[in-house]
């Protein structure tokens, strides 16, 4: 099942996918599936990003493959940071390139998100706390990251923090799904989460060791080899099997006091 968040007439609404149309839903699908007899024509339809998280974490090095690019050694535990919500951007908004930045980095991934407040979630219960999985796409600053020797300036800046373009109550098997990104049509990563280090049900258990996870937060699982710069007038496209495509333009920084982007 396809879940998705979207706007029709100014207003944000939420709904299932139906073939080629979005059922309405009387309220936000964290609450329970309530369908409408309103339909509308998914192509006609502004789709955001599907939930708005009170939190968006993200886990580093946490594919074998990305870790030996980097020339790390595995990590023996989650090397976990955190996204601000305002970096929310959905399917189709533009990706902003910053003007401090010299280079802004695609990341392709498989994220969760989690479906009921949890905290202390045992690894064997912990699917019972994911609602579904999207696509994600982990901006980055790469020149900033090093520069700073942390990481919440480079992956902080508002649209770093891609998803859609729904979320897929059962893509499959999580643990062996492709996951692959492509800029302007070349495939530029290109591998699958049986690289994954630390899996889904392990990351939501974990984190929630640390913190208490609301319904709608998203844990965004980490990237595969492959990683590379984007620039403006790019094209770069985030595909998850067994869930669908995630598809962003990159644009330049507006002049400051120009109007913000559309609400993610």
């Amino acid at each position: 099942m396809r879940l998705v968040r979207f706007l029709v007439e100014d207003q944000i609404r939420y709904g299932i996918v139906e073939g080629d149309r979005v059922r309405e839903l009387l309220r936000p699908f964290f609450d329970g599936l309530a369908p409408m007899k309103t339909t509308y024509p998914l192509g006609e339809v502004a789709l955001l990003a599907p939930t708005r998280p009170s939190k968006m974490l993200c886990v580093g090095l946490n594919y074998r493959d990305h870790a030996a690019e980097m020339g790390q050694p595995i990590p023996d535990e989650p090397v976990l940071f955190m996204k601000p919500t305002t970096a929310l951007a959905g399917h189709r908004q533009p990706i902003v390139y910053p003007a401090m930045a010299a280079r802004v980095d695609y990341e392709a991934e498989l994220a969760v998100v989690v479906g009921r407040r949890c905290r202390s979630v045992p690894v064997e219960e912990a699917q019972r706390c994911i609602l579904g999985y999207t696509c994600f796409n982990d901006v980055t600053a790469r020149d900033l990251q090093a520069k700073d020797g942390q990481w919440t300036r480079a992956k902080g800046f508002d649209t770093f923090g891609v998803m859609g373009p729904w979320i897929e109550t059962d893509p499959g098997d999580t643990g062996r799904l492709a996951v692959t990104s492509r800029l302007n049509g070349q495939v530029r990563q290109q591998s699958g989460t049986d690289q994954l280090i630390f899996d889904c049900r392990y990351l939501v258990s974990w984190a929630s060791r640390i913190m208490t996870l609301e319904a709608g937060d998203v844990i965004a699982t980490g990237t595969p080899a492959g990683i590379g710069p984007m620039q403006p007038g790019d094209r770069i496209e985030v595909e998850v099997e067994g869930i669908g495509v995630l598809a962003n333009e990159v644009v330049s920084e507006p002049p400051k006091g120009s109007a913000p982007a559309r609400v993610a």
